[in-house]
This record gives structure tokens, sequence and C-alpha cells, in this order.
């Protein structure tokens, strides 16, 4: 495992209509569960696991997925994401991930809280096929210190690169340092405490399909900030600004529900972990 803490390689494949692992492998302080159907699309579910309960000073991870050919897949965590202080440190987790064509990926990730004097870098570098389909989120929280204050954690960098067919197609490099910046100001977090991202990479995507994801956002709230923007092919990012997890995960859930509805003609079904 040379000085990784954790390791996990995943590759699926499609059988007959349904998703199955044809190797699983993980050692350290990252594992998975057993998939989850939780209908009858054949797509699989897994739950990933950090037996530590959170990432510690020096912590690295990795992860690596390949889908095979028309394999259908839904990765989530089994709770949220907690980065304690790192002195000497910063942890760090990269994922690789492939999609080959006609292949189906949601990689929803539970909320990033990074403790007091966390340093957290990740990296996300996605390989998809121009037929495949990708669905990604994360949210990154205010973190968590014992006075109570926001933003404590030295730092929290998110580097995700997409390239589709070789190409690069999106670069989205997100570093919060709340030491050296104004966190709370106009280009940070303007006034908020919660950051979403969210990428769909489809070919059925389009500016009509983004004009009514528009008209279903309440444009006339204190209680958040949503932006839409199409990518260079089929695809769009959502950038939600808000006080708390749960308005986020309401707006992500939203888009979720209408790509299934509308593209896929599925109905959503619930990661609930409690």
């Amino acid at each position: 495992m040379g000085d990784w803490t954790g390791v996990l390689h995943l590759n699926a494949e499609d059988r007959k209509g349904k998703t199955v692992a044809k190797n699983v492998y993980f050692q350290g302080a990252f594992k998975v569960m057993r998939p989850v159907y939780h209908d009858d699309s054949g797509r699989a579910c897994y739950y990933l696991l950090n037996p530590g309960g959170g990432y510690l000073d020096g912590d690295r991870y990795q992860m690596k997925i390949n889908l095979a050919e028309n394999a259908k897949l839904t990765l989530t965590t089994q709770g949220a994401t907690k980065v304690y202080k790192t002195p000497k440190q910063y942890a760090y987790q990269e994922s690789e991930i492939i999609l080959q064509a006609g292949s189906y990926l949601e990689y929803f990730p539970d909320p990033l809280i990074a403790y007091q004097n966390a340093h957290f870098k990740q990296k996300n570098v996605i390989r998809m096929d121009s037929t495949a389909t990708l669905l990604y989120s994360d949210i990154i929280t205010p973190g968590w210190s014992p006075e109570g204050e926001h933003f404590s954690y030295k730092t929290v960098q998110l580097l995700n690169e997409i390239y589709v067919d070789g190409e690069l197609v999106v670069y989205d490099h997100l570093k919060l340092k709340p030491s050296v910046q104004k966190i709370g100001g106009l280009g940070f977090m303007e006034g908020f405490t919660h950051l979403g991202s969210m990428f769909i990479v489809d070919r059925q995507m389009n500016s009509s399909f983004l004009d009514h994801l528009y008209s279903l956002l309440d444009q006339n709230t204190s209680d958040y900030k949503v932006g839409l923007s199409l990518l260079p092919v089929p695809g769009f990012t959502a950038r939600v600004f808000g006080n708390s997890t749960q308005v986020i995960e309401q707006i992500f859930s939203e888009i979720h529900r209408n790509i299934c509805q509308e593209w896929f003609q599925t109905k959503q079904y619930s990661l609930r972990k409690y």
C-alpha cells in the first residue's frame, strides 16, 4: 500500500443489465460496503466507509473507480467527511474515475467538515467517454471549533478535473484559506456559511433544460444563491451558497430528481443513512 493511509479500487461491469463488481480491493482505513440495489434498474449503490471516523494529520487516501461499458453505479459516503486538526502535514485524498462508453455514475459524498486548524486537499480526476453520464456534487461546511467559530480551519482545497474523450472540459480549483482571505466577502462566501458544487455531464443536456431548472428555483430569497452554467460539452455546473447543509441538499436533490425524470424516465431513490 506504500504510504497510503487507505486505498480503495473498484472495477464494475454490466452483466445482463445488472451492475456488479468485477474487482474490489481495499486496504487500511478505507472500505466499501456490499452493494445495495434500490430498484430494478440494475444500478448498484456502494457506501464508502472510513473506519477511523475521520482524517488525521498526514493521512493520505486513494480511490480508483472504473466503470466498464454500460455499467451504472451510485457512490456515496456513510457520513460526513471529518478532517481533524493537522498540526504538521495536511490530509489528502485523490480519486481517479474512469467512465467507459454508456456508463453512468452518481457520486454524492456527504458534506466536508474541517475542524479547527485542519488543512485538507482533495483531487478528483475523471476521464469519461462522450456517451457516459456523470453526476457529482460536494458540499463544504464552515467547519467546527470548540468555540463555535466559523472558518477556523487552515485550508480547504478541492480540485476537479473532468476529461471527455481525452479533452479537458472542466478544471475547477477551489481554495479557501480564511487566514489570508476575506472569507465572508465578495468573491468568496459572500455572507453565507456553506458552499455546494454540482457537475453534470450528459449528452441530453441543452440550454432549454437549464432554463427549466432556473424556473424551479426561488430567485427572491435570502436563504441561498444559485448559479447555473453550461459546460463546453453537453453538461452544466451548479454552485450554491447557503447557510445550512439541508438547503443545499434540497436544491441538489431537486436538480437530481428532474434529471432522473426528464432524461432517464426513472424515479430518484433516497440515500438516507439514518
